[in-house]
């Protein structure tokens, strides 16, 4: 009861208040708001999600790979087999932190497009509530480390609107790369809750998922000493296995030797196992492994001997990368035993969606320059630039393992991220929960039923007891999708609630209903209408080997038309039936081109804002300098060693390397003598994607390098830093002379001018006129 004494004849800001106020406190009672509380015994909840992992990468799943913890909690909890993802990162991401399907949750394909339709918005929606907005609604403390991405990479940089980053959407601390990957060493970027993370955070000689194991156990830390009892949401998103692939010398050398076998001999002891294991039934038939069906993977009998063993390295790479996300989860689980809360902790680990083949056939040990989808490549382009394979796994090496390995990572499906086919998308799943899910004597916890990304939100919550919020925003929430798996878990023997499903993604298409798929595999640049539909029966072809179109056309349209259906209800038209739809972009984003000056002192300059810069185009850099003898240090680094460009003042000379993928260019010459002098930097955009570089120190003429590989896809990955090098050296042997190398005294500022886009770069602008609401026919 609320009163402003007898005389008072109106008051206000009272309202909500449960006790009395009078003019006198005497004469008053007061009141608190009851805080909001979890259910006495609510469980902790822990959604550990890896990036890339095949379904046979874990231990409870066939791998040799160490995987201890992992398999300590499938032998005390349940293993889902046949649990499916969507065929890439974000989709997958935004699926699971909502429970409504990709592409009405704004997420067609990975955050780093937007052509201005629904499905692509890069956002979620605001009226859909997040899985850590329902826990933090139910009363729970809610953490994240790890790999974000579900935010367009246009609003990534500092001065953007915020309000699709993972504080904004739920969680109370964050720490993390909100990009699509980054290297374990030396992150590009690394977010701490709303804003980068200090340098210091993430030294040299620091590995990622080590910090990342750090940061989460110190959330949990600094929870428990302000409250005992209240329970938490930790998603822990590992930036590990995608690539670049590395990993820590100790574990590396733990597998040396272990892939000289080759690729045929591990996928086989794999599939093995998974017979042994009851993952499959007897009789299951794994897919095949010719060229023609693994996308050009040789026999490894056909190899030379050199050749065997860099794809033999590569792979001890990427087993040490998956140990250490294990170990990881040992540290966590160690913990949470420590304080006596294992028991009562729900923990999920699984994948993202299937291991992938974008290492290609041979593997890259130059990451950037094999992750480049352009039209128009120069002939003499080297997606693999020659490194010492020794290097392979360690910080001066972006590298990814060739694609038979992808084959075995995915034992016993076909293909690989990106593709409908089950070695995109059927992946890992482990849960555990002792106190609430105790296995019954006698059961395995092997589960066959169908289950999908879109599942686990709800499936948590129920096993929570934390109801979603009606609303968002004031808004009403948009329907889930997913439905709890839940009873599955208590009782072998219930069927599956979650009937059928479509899959699209970068226009691969494909639909599940009961026991049948189909599959509708799409070449970039045909026409839609020239795809066939396969159809696979796979309860008994998990690995979809045998195409059942043709003996029963009648299921395959009824199927059809149910996809095209889905289709409609959930955002997914249009299909991007030609190259310019996914090349456009909003005319918003022009102001990220226009001229920036940077001062000493700021922040490392986002990935994306730094490339629309230089990415595809002429532009000059702008140094201004007060010299004066004895100054040195860096003037203005771009990239890593994945590719980048330095230019900076060492023993009298101004010096630029050029980092073309790996393979590094240096020129220098001598300064004019002290004063105030305006270096320049001048990136000409030249046929063949090359650039001509041309260094002036005032009126100097200065040096030239000529006719070097543009730095095109995500390179240069690190972005511009002024007066230091920030994050992973752009030059090595630079960083082991002089460290991080800050200019000394007379850096005034930098600025990028940038020039006209290159005749090639296919980025289409679409103006404001052009970009309204268009009614859908």
């Amino acid at each position: 009861m609320t009163t402003a004494g007898a005389q008072t004849p109106a008051s206000r800001g009272y309202e909500g208040f449960g006790g009395t106020a009078r003019e006198l406190a005497s004469q008053s009672s007061p009141w608190w708001p009851r805080a909001g509380r979890a259910r006495p015994g609510a469980p902790n909840v822990v959604v550990v999600l890896v990036d890339d992992l095949g379904f046979s990468d874990l231990s409870p799943f066939g791998a040799e790979i160490d995987t201890p913890h992992t398999q300590a909690l499938a032998d005390t909890g349940y293993r889902l087999t046949n649990y499916h993802s969507t065929p890439l990162c974000s989709p997958s991401r935004a699926a699971l932190m909502t429970g409504i399907n990709p592409h009405r949750a704004g997420f067609a394909t990975v955050a780093h497009v937007d052509p201005g339709y629904p499905g692509y918005r890069m956002e979620i929606p605001h009226d859909v509530p997040t899985l850590a907005e329902s826990f933090r609604a139910g009363g729970y403390a809610t953490f994240m480390v790890g790999k974000w991405h579900l935010t367009g990479e246009a609003r990534l940089h500092d001065g953007a609107d915020k309000s699709s980053w993972p504080l904004q959407r739920g969680f109370d601390r964050y720490y993390g790369s909100m990009d699509g990957f980054t290297s374990l060493f030396h992150p590009h970027r690394l977010i701490s809750d709303n804003g980068p993370a200090p340098d210091a955070d993430h030294a040299d000689g620091r590995y990622l998922t080590d910090t990342l194991t750090d940061q989460a156990l110190g959330m949990i830390k600094g929870l428990r000493a302000g409250d005992a009892t209240r329970p938490f949401f930790l998603y822990f998103a590992h930036q590990a296995v995608h690539g670049p692939v590395q990993a820590k010398a100790a574990d590396i050398e733990k597998y040396r030797g272990r892939y000289d076998e080759g690729w045929g001999r591990v996928r086989a002891e794999r599939f093995r196992r998974q017979i042994r294991d009851g993952l499959f039934p007897e009789g299951t038939v794994p897919s095949g492994a010719k060229p023609g069906e693994t996308l050009g993977v040789p026999s490894w009998d056909e190899l030379s001997p050199e050749r065997r063993a860099l794809f033999a390295r590569h792979m001890e790479v990427y087993a040490a990368a998956v140990d250490a996300v294990d170990q990881s989860l040992g540290r966590l689980v160690a913990h949470l035993r420590r304080i006596g809360e294992l028991d009562n902790t729900i923990i999920v680990v699984t994948s993202d969606n299937g291991a992938t083949g974008e290492g290609g056939v041979d593997g890259t040990r130059s990451y950037f320059s094999r992750f480049v989808h352009l039209a128009g490549l120069p002939a003499d382009w080297c997606p693999d630039v020659p490194r010492d394979p020794s290097l392979i796994g360690g910080p001066r090496v972006h590298g990814h393992y060739p694609r038979g390995w992808a084959h075995v990572s995915n034992t016993p499906f076909r293909l690989y991220k990106g593709h409908a086919h089950a070695g995109g998308v059927h992946v890992p799943f482990v849960l555990s929960w002792p106190a609430g899910l105790p296995r019954r004597e006698g059961d395995g916890g092997v589960r066959d039923q169908f289950a999908y990304v879109t599942d686990v939100a709800p499936t948590l919550l129920a096993l929570a007891g934390v109801e979603r919020p009606a609303e968002r925003a004031g808004a009403p929430a948009q329907d889930i999708d997913g439905v709890s798996f839940g009873h599955l878990l208590a009782d072998a023997g219930q069927a599956g609630a979650h009937r059928t499903q479509y899959v699209e993604c970068m226009g691969q298409r494909a639909y599940f209903a009961g026991d049948y798929k189909i599959i509708s595999s799409h070449v970039p640049g045909t026409p839609f209408t020239e795809d066939a539909w396969e159809l696979y029966d796979i309860a008994s072809d998990p690995a979809e080997t045998t195409d059942l179109a043709a003996e029963r056309p009648g299921r395959v349209a009824e199927m059809a038309a149910s996809w095209r259906e889905a289709a409609w209800l959930n955002t997914v038209f249009p299909l991007a039936d030609t190259p310019d739809v996914l090349n456009t972009r909003p005319a918003t984003e022009l102001a990220l081109s226009r001229p920036v000056t940077l001062y000493p002192g700021t922040p490392a300059l986002e990935r994306f804002r730094s490339s629309r810069l230089t990415s595809l185009r002429s532009f000059v850099v702008e140094a201004s300098l007060d010299y004066r003898a004895g100054d040195e240090g860096v003037i203005v680094a771009h990239g890593d060693q994945g590719g980048g460009y330095v230019l900076f003042v060492e023993d009298g000379e101004l010096r630029l390397t050029y980092n073309a993928y790996g393979s590094p260019v240096r020129a220098g010459d001598a300064l004019p003598g002290p004063g105030p002098v305006t270096v320049t930097a001048r990136f000409t955009a030249l046929p063949e994607m090359r650039w001509d570089i041309d260094v002036a120190a005032g009126e100097t003429r200065g040096f030239r390098i000529e006719a070097v590989p543009q730095l095109l896809g995500m390179a240069p990955f690190t972005g511009i830093s002024v007066g230091h090098d920030h994050g992973g050296p752009v030059d090595w042997d630079l960083r082991e002379r002089c460290g991080t190398f800050h200019y000394r005294r007379g850096l005034e500022c930098v600025r990028y001018v940038p020039g006209p886009k290159a005749a090639y770069n296919p980025e289409i602008i679409a103006m404001a006129e052009e970009a309204g609401q268009r009614a859908i026919e």
